[in-house]
């Protein structure tokens, strides 16, 4: 196969080359070196040469390498501050006994991003401007209006992750919050999506450190393995905290942005019907990192469960397991606090900034610089600076928004999929070939029915809270 500038092949392999993808499948072509570079526009070509691959594989490994990545930040970046907080609190408050609801929630992660990244590939659009376009601008507005506010809300939640983890670590919030979101605004004003896809990537693969933070705690692993295949209530049974902890880990674990984040993302990096395959992958490792991820944070929240250690937010099981554990453990839940909800934050912003650009109608890009998409910026900064400012304000009950956002992300989440699963079945907009299939409606209307009975088991628990007594 030969990229050059007459024959153009239709997959990824003709977008932009970033220079790590350059050293790494380096290649000659007719016995000279061949220099890639990075391009403002979706091409990126070898003056008068090309980049032969000999091998099927080549092609294929090139192909992965330009698709990945927002499959696996749109996951992990959902392993964000109210992640942390809802799986350690899930584990610190009831063992190991909702570990299987991990496994019930990875298939519906993978189908219900893969139609995002689908509908990404075959319109170029993003979430927020498909609705608007098919529906209207009432439900474009009423959508549009969801996503704001629940994504305000929770980057809330991710400023004061920041504020209680580093606090912990001995840094005030008046220095953590404001060079947190100073160092968010840098990393989007690049000009360059690649730059900020790379240090994402990087973030999100700082996350491995869970893995060996649960080992390090020595959980049982019989018995998780027990809890992980086999459902088992808690011994109290079903109780309102019960419920409310399952709905709180449902809108954690899929939330409304992730809609419109991954097929911004996709339409970004102008993917084609090609890469469907490598895009499908990239959604497959990143939900199964995601739940693996979880899991172990419900582990080093069972260990506070095993000590009988009472706990309000991670940070504070931090510093009360830190004797216990060792202070690998204390200050890795702390700085992964952190990570976690940069991850979040940058994320979560660009969901809001892509989405109210669509709508506007404005340039709309990571690949524009400050002057060229001066709104998109502004609302991105906005996002950034209006949250980190709620949360220095004094006497902020940041645990209890930490998780009323997930439950109400979770409250949410059956329109926010109602919308993407009319957009599959649209064959005007799709044709016959990539709209959604019998097997697909039927598993899509099952998690749309099932997330509508957690809503209503919310609203019941809430207008009679004696329900699950």
């Amino acid at each position: 196969m030969c990229l050059d500038s007459d024959h153009q092949p239709h997959d990824a392999a003709h977008l932009l080359l970033d220079s790590f993808t350059a050293d790494v499948l380096r290649c000659r072509s007719r016995g000279a070196p061949v220099r890639v570079a990075e391009t403002q526009g979706a091409t990126a070509i070898a003056p008068a040469q090309g980049v032969v691959l000999r091998r099927s594989w080549q092609k294929h490994l090139l192909t992965f390498l330009m698709v990945f990545g927002p499959g696996l930040i749109v996951m992990e970046a959902d392993n964000d501050a109210g992640a942390v907080s809802t799986y350690m609190q899930a584990g610190g408050q009831y063992g190991l006994h909702l570990l299987w609801t991990l496994v019930v929630l990875l298939p519906i992660c993978y189908f219900v991003q893969e139609m995002v990244a689908r509908l990404g590939i075959a319109t170029g659009k993003g979430h927020a401007a498909m609705i608007y376009e098919r529906f209207g601008k009432w439900w474009g507005r009423f959508s549009l209006l969801d996503l704001l506010v629940v994504n305000f809300l929770t980057l809330i939640t991710e400023f004061a992750a920041i504020s209680l983890a580093l606090k912990a670590l001995g840094v005030g919030p008046w220095v953590s919050v404001p060079v947190s979101a100073l160092g968010l605004t840098l990393m989007v004003i690049t000009g360059s999506y690649l730059r900020w896809e790379r240090i994402v990537i990087a973030l999100c693969l700082m996350d491995v450190t869970w893995f060996a933070l649960a080992f390090v705690v020595h959980p049982d692993w019989a018995a998780v393995a027990h809890a992980t295949a086999i459902p088992a209530m808690p011994s109290g049974g079903i109780t309102s905290s019960l419920v409310f902890l399952v709905i709180a880990i449902v809108g954690t674990t899929i939330a409304p942005w992730q809609l419109f984040f991954q097929q911004s993302c996709v339409a970004e990096k102008r993917l084609r019907f090609a890469d469907l395959t490598s895009a499908r992958l990239d959604t497959l490792i990143g939900a199964i990192f995601t739940v693996l991820v979880a899991g172990a944070m419900m582990l080093v929240g069972n260990y506070g469960y095993q000590h009988h250690i009472e706990f309000q937010d991670p940070a504070q099981l931090a510093v009360a397991i830190g004797p216990l554990a060792g202070r690998f453990v204390r200050n890795g839940v702390l700085l992964l606090m952190v990570n976690a909800a940069v991850l979040g934050t940058t994320a979560i912003s660009l969901a809001s900034a892509w989405a109210y650009g669509e709508v506007k109608g404005w340039e709309h890009s990571l690949h524009k610089k400050v002057r060229e998409a001066p709104g998109f910026y502004a609302t991105y900064i906005a996002c950034v600076g209006a949250a980190a400012a709620v949360v220095l304000i004094p006497r902020v009950p940041l645990q209890l928004v930490i998780i009323s956002v997930q439950v109400f992300a979770g409250v949410i989440l059956p329109s926010a999929i109602i919308f993407l699963q009319l957009l599959l079945n649209d064959r005007e907009l799709l044709g016959d070939r990539w709209v959604n299939r019998p097997w697909n409606n039927s598993i899509n209307w099952t998690i749309i029915v099932v997330l509508f009975a957690l809503s209503l088991l919310l609203a019941a628990q809430v207008m009679l809270p004696n329900l699950f007594a």
